[in-house]
């Protein structure tokens, strides 16, 4: 298992996802943002906005996917 915090996937907070795989930190930030965005909390909107973003468009964030894969297989297991 491997963690990645929010700011390092883009956020603005230091929440801890923890995961088997990039993907796994990855959705639980969507989840995250999700949740933030219902509460109304202002501070996450932008990534919010840029997680929706990606997903519609896949292709056009590979880069970013690359990135955080790269950056999650850097980072040593817990």
């Amino acid at each position: 298992m491997k963690t990645m915090t929010c700011r390092q996937l883009g956020g603005p907070c230091d929440l801890r996802h923890r995961g088997a795989s990039a993907d796994d930190v990855i959705n639980a930030q969507d989840r995250h943002l999700k949740d933030a965005e219902k509460a109304g909390d202002a501070t996450h909107q932008a990534a919010r906005d840029a997680m929706k973003g990606r997903w519609r468009h896949p292709k056009k964030s590979l880069g970013w996917y690359r990135d955080m894969k790269k950056a999650f297989g850097e980072i040593p297991e817990d």
